[in-house]
């Protein structure tokens, strides 16, 4: 009978092994000195592939917070209300310390071992990774200010504790960030929320047109004071236990993100403490930011891989037209070019998590690029492996269509494309000693392929005559190179070779369109199935 049987139907890919089917992942672990964190990332890579997670991350994004303003007495409570899938998301991430590890449990390749992590974690849902980013670049800020010595416990725990309670009296906490006002957005200067100095802390009165994860215990906030754009540290409720002056005034109806809560709020004489020096919050708040955008690139690495194995599965077990679909030319051809800018992403992301603690100028520098390059490669590239599953890729009950309203977030969030090159090409104008840094990060790989070798000669005049209208060109250039020049070093052979002969000659080409030698045992090395 009809509708009783599917055939040449693709299996789910479920209780698949994220980590140990990952050899360049597991290779650029070793390679940054995390070697020891590799018994973790196995047993967190077999459990993010399991059926039941799967099915948490779709439950959470099909179910999305509800604000309650009001509670049944008609008091006010400013209630965001989560799908209990949220809660299991959240509760597994904090209990692998992804929000505070390289804080909590201080050790070489500390950095490198939790961005695997969040790699790992991207590829299972990337909504809650919002409180998790924030509240990983927000605890070095905060441990170093005495008068919330009481949050360090909190801070520093693996509970997820979603109580509605003061921060210090809590088994853990999250931080969120509001920056953005609605006359301003990204130019933060023009921000018109005040703060009135009460003693040793201050309240703040005006508004956040973006005020992300408002469910968090405390907020990082961006006020004008009397010294200038000021940074704070606002609770969520005060240490009497009644709410802080935050009214909650809606959620954000989103293209994607939809597991995860953003609001727009207004402040009514909120209590805050204030960070850092007074008139340089914008300052404060960047260096902030720099780890969050990190995390940007890592997440929308992750959804790439994420998708790339989706689509390399289909292609397996999908026949069409006499035989499986990956012995097609042209559809090796696409996955083996999807592969290849997979490696890259994980590679480039994971040099800047080792470079997070010990190469500041590399990490200030690199790190605007590579949130520009790799963000904007996700949306070209999880739209190519939707097409690899045809009608199946355009619909929810498929993890790509989630993927693909995800990725634009990352490019958007803490800094939208532009913001990142003209970032770039402030680093370069304003740090004597960039250029050479930069040159001899990739003069490393100098000699591992002619195509390389010619980008690099042509650098040094890029860099010379760069200016704002051409930054884009610039931050993909250094993109390009950097990537090539960490597979030449790292990856395989092939791998390198077939990334210089086609980014470095072909420019921004669609996928696909260069023709790989050995494109079997690209796939073969991309997912080993």
């Amino acid at each position: 009978m009809a509708g009783k049987t599917s055939f040449n139907q693709v299996p789910w890919l479920e209780n698949a092994d994220l980590f140990g089917g990952d050899t360049a992942l597991k290779a650029a672990v070793r390679t940054f000195g995390a070697a020891w964190a590799l018994p973790g990332l196995w047993r967190r890579g077999r459990l993010l592939g399991r059926a039941q997670w799967l099915d948490i991350a779709d439950a959470a994004n099909r179910h999305p917070p509800r604000l309650i303003q009001y509670d049944r007495l008609g008091a006010r409570c400013d209630r965001v209300v989560f799908d209990p899938a949220w809660h299991d998301l959240l509760g597994s991430i904090t209990a692998a310390r992804l929000h505070n590890a390289a804080w909590a449990v201080p050790r070489a390749g500390a950095q490198v071992a939790r961005a695997a992590g969040f790699y790992l974690q991207a590829q299972l849902e990337a909504g809650s990774l919002c409180p998790v980013t924030m509240t990983y670049a927000a605890i070095p800020l905060l441990l170093d200010q005495p008068a919330l010595a009481a949050w360090r416990r909190p801070l520093l725990s693996d509970r997820y504790d979603p109580r509605p309670l003061p921060g210090p009296e809590k088994a853990g906490v999250l931080v969120g960030m509001g920056m953005t006002e609605k006359q301003g957005g990204s130019d933060l200067r023009s921000n018109r929320t005040r703060a009135e100095a009460d003693g040793d802390r201050a309240r703040l009165s005006g508004h956040k047109w973006f005020f992300s994860v408002p469910q968090a215990d405390a907020h990082l906030v961006l006020a004008q004071a009397a010294a200038g754009p000021s940074c704070y540290f606002m609770p969520r409720f005060r240490d009497d236990g009644e709410l802080n002056g935050i009214r909650l005034l809606r959620l954000k109806d989103k293209l994607g993100n939809h597991s995860n809560a953003s609001a727009e709020v207004e402040f009514d004489g909120a209590l805050a403490y204030p960070v850092g020096e007074p008139g340089r919050g914008i300052a404060t708040l960047l260096a902030v930011a720099a780890r969050t955008r990190l995390d940007c690139a890592i997440a929308s690495a992750g959804m790439m891989r994420m998708t790339l194995v989706e689509a390399l599965h289909h292609a397996r077990h999908r026949r069409a037209f006499g035989g499986a679909l990956v012995d097609a030319p042209l559809m090796r051809t696409v996955l083996a070019d999807m592969a290849i800018e997979s490696e890259a992403a994980m590679w480039l992301a994971l040099r800047l998590a080792d470079a997070a603690d010990n190469e500041p100028m590399l990490f200030r520098m690199l790190t605007p690029v590579a949130k520009y390059w790799i963000c904007k490669r996700a949306e070209a590239f999880i739209g190519e492996a939707m097409e690899v599953l045809g009608g199946n890729g355009y619909c929810e009950d498929f993890r790509l269509a989630r993927a693909y309203r995800e990725a634009p977030v990352n490019a958007i969030w803490e800094g939208a494309g532009n913001i990142m090159c003209l970032d770039l090409l402030r680093a370069l104008q304003r740090q004597p000693d960039s250029l050479a840094l930069l040159m001899g990060e990739l003069g490393a790989a100098a000699g591992g392929h002619r195509d390389y070798d010619h980008a690099l000669g042509q650098l040094p005049e890029k860099l010379r005559s760069a200016d704002e209208a051409g930054a884009r060109h610039l931050a993909s250039w250094v993109a390009r190179l950097v990537q090539a020049g960490l597979l030449l070093r790292y990856g395989s052979k092939a791998i390198g070779d077939a990334y210089c002969a086609s980014r470095l000659t072909q420019g921004d080409a669609l996928f696909g369109e260069a023709v790989h030698r050995g494109a079997s045992a690209i796939l073969r090395r991309a997912w080993p199935e």
